[in-house]
């Protein structure tokens, strides 16, 4: 450890200290993948020497700020709030810092994001948005998440159509015949728009028409309430199967259904989307189609410090997966 009133320890000190080259110590420290007996000397050596990253001399040197702009509507939902904690996570790992930009669904301060980038106050930005007049000049460093802006700017999803057929694949295997799905889409085509497509198309396949009802986001659920109204008689949903296009639709629709003493899965089985956990007990809201948060993150921030990764455009599908939770059969 050094002692009070010592200069502060430096690269060269935890490469003498831990034995190894100041090159290895330079990779371990920028998150380039080293053996794993080299990463922990190097960070043994510098937790005991007090050995922190100077990220303002770093950036002086390198033209840097080691800082990425993290651009998402809301974190009042639970989705937004993981996925900025796996990508805080992930950055942090590159020895990147995060700053979380809230727009609240305002294109304005999503436009004012990406002027960050250009007067160099961030080194790039991941932006999960929904305003439909954001066009971002194709030569800033962009990731998007879900929804794609253009040829030259890459895009991060999870496969959102294979969702939807695990969805129907799943309900019909256990046993529904009349399936509804619901569709909640935003005023841009995005990635989330082929849950459905990917749902109605695996019913087909099957031999079976699905009856689909699509709002866009601005609109309240009332027209939901008003179908499902419609479609209950003698205290029985017409449908016995519901995919929905997140796990907080499918929670409140169960909840709706509730009043006329319909239950899941007893009455009716329905899987949402996302993969959303109780935060107090971990356990899933719903049975649910799991998006691949830490794998997205991770995508996300390589694609974005990957300058050739990041100029080729390339676009990532991540897999998805199917989880029980309790609003069906199985």
């Amino acid at each position: 450890m050094i002692k009070k009133g010592a200069a502060a320890p430096t690269m060269k000190d935890v490469a003498r200290e831990a034995n190894v080259s100041l090159g290895t110590v330079s990779k371990v420290i920028n998150g380039i993948p080293v053996g794993e007996a080299y990463r922990a000397r190097v960070e043994a050596a510098a937790k005991k020497l007090g050995y922190t990253v100077n990220h303002y001399a770093r950036g002086l040197k390198t033209n840097r700020t080691y800082s990425v702009a993290l651009v998402l509507p809301s974190l009042r939902h639970p989705f937004f709030a993981a996925l900025a904690d796996e990508v805080t996570a992930s950055l942090s790992r590159r020895g990147y810092r995060c700053i979380l930009m809230i727009t609240n669904f305002d294109a304005e301060a999503e436009r004012k994001s990406f002027v960050m980038v250009r007067q160099n106050k961030v080194d790039g930005v991941i932006a999960l948005t929904y305003s439909p007049n954001i066009e971002p000049d194709e030569s800033l460093p962009i990731v998007t998440i879900d929804r794609h802006f253009g040829a030259g700017i890459p895009c991060v999803s999870s496969d959102n159509y294979l969702g939807g057929q695990m969805a129907a694949d799943r309900l019909m295997s256990l046993g529904c015949k009349k399936p509804l799905c619901l569709q909640i889409g935003a005023e841009i085509p995005g990635e989330p728009h082929k849950r459905s497509a990917g749902f109605e198309s695996a019913c087909r396949a099957r031999g079976i028409t699905p009856t689909s009802v699509v709002l866009q986001e601005k609109q309240t659920e009332t027209p939901f309430h008003h179908f499902l109204d419609e479609h209950i008689h003698n205290g029985k949903l017409d449908f016995d199967g519901i995919f929905c296009s997140s796990d907080g639709l499918a929670v409140r629709t169960l909840n709706y259904l509730k009043r006329y003493h319909i239950r899941a899965p007893e009455d009716v089985q329905c899987i949402g989307y996302d993969g959303i956990a109780d935060f107090h007990t971990g356990e899933y809201l719903c049975s649910t189609i799991v998006q691949p948060l830490a794998q997205m993150a991770d995508a996300a921030v390589n694609l974005l410090l990957d300058e050739g990764e990041l100029s080729s455009g390339a676009n990532i599908c991540l897999t998805v997966r199917y989880q029980s939770g309790g609003t069906t059969k199985d």
